[in-house]
């Protein structure tokens, strides 16, 4: 598994996304995922299920310092008494005394950058996260943080995959070497029935989701957590990791429509 380095944490490329996933059906999730290889677990406040995660990292007999944990605080949350709040809430559930990442969910058009940004990078001060970074932020917003208050950020975890184009934020990332955490990677299952991935699939004996998956993994820079709960799915996320894409691969993939975005709630940015 190649990883990522960045604000002094170590990032496996490939992790485990848990939206939408809750009780036993994500506690066995990420003990399976576990033990078969993923060292990256994805979650946040909103998820509702880090005390499900707590309870599988706390059977694991991976260790701690083998492991990344990643967890979010809420757009609602973005004072600094209310981050501490949500952290030490977060921290709890989790059963951990750190985080390896901790991310702010969602701008808010409401937040004091700055505050904010001084918060979370107390905590990280503190040990408590080793890193810290943002989620859904678009350039300008970027720009705010690294340039304006020149936060430490360790990456922006946005959603991107094979039919949505994010050049604009890839080149700002790149540019200043913080790395793109990819969710939605699987466009929520859009691919499966895509003939132009099925076909480069067929050629490597691969689903057209894993070729989409190496796609985005096969980028410099670029992290992905699919949400998968069963064994199978997880496997074959892993399995996509094998795949060598050709550059006849990746033209017909550039090829396709780049404008399918999946998750746009009322309170998201305007995007870039």
């Amino acid at each position: 598994m190649d990883h990522l380095k960045t604000q002094g944490i170590s990032m496996p490329k490939l992790g485990l996304g848990t939206f939408r996933m809750q009780g036993d059906t994500c506690r066995e999730a990420v003990e399976t995922a576990l033990s078969i290889g993923y060292r990256h677990i994805d979650t946040a406040e909103m998820y509702a299920n880090e005390d499900a995660i707590g309870a599988a990292l706390a059977t694991a007999s991976v260790p701690r310092d083998e492991l990344h944990v990643t967890t979010k605080v809420w757009h609602e949350n973005l004072t600094p008494d209310a981050i501490r709040r949500a952290f030490d809430a977060s921290l709890n559930k989790l059963r951990l005394d750190h985080v390896d990442l901790y991310l702010v969910h969602w701008p808010s058009k409401s937040a004091n950058w700055g505050a904010v940004f001084e918060t979370l990078m107390k905590l990280k001060d503190e040990g408590r996260t080793r890193a810290i970074g943002v989620a859904n932020f678009t350039t300008a917003l970027l720009k705010i943080a690294v340039e304006d208050v020149k936060a430490p950020i360790a990456c922006n975890q946005i959603e991107y995959h094979a039919m949505l184009d994010q050049s604009k934020v890839l080149a700002y990332l790149g540019a200043k070497s913080i790395p793109l955490v990819a969710y939605c990677p699987l466009a929520q299952g859009r691919f499966a029935s895509d003939p132009v991935l099925a076909e480069i699939g067929a050629k490597h004996n691969a689903s057209a989701a894993q070729v989409a998956l190496k796609w985005l993994l096969d980028q410099d820079g670029v992290a992905a957590i699919p949400k998968a709960s069963r064994r199978e799915s997880q496997q074959a996320n892993l399995d996509a990791l094998k795949i060598k894409l050709d550059d006849a691969d990746r033209n017909k993939i550039a090829a396709l429509p780049k404008d399918r975005r999946c998750v746009n709630p009322g309170f998201a940015p305007a995007w870039d």
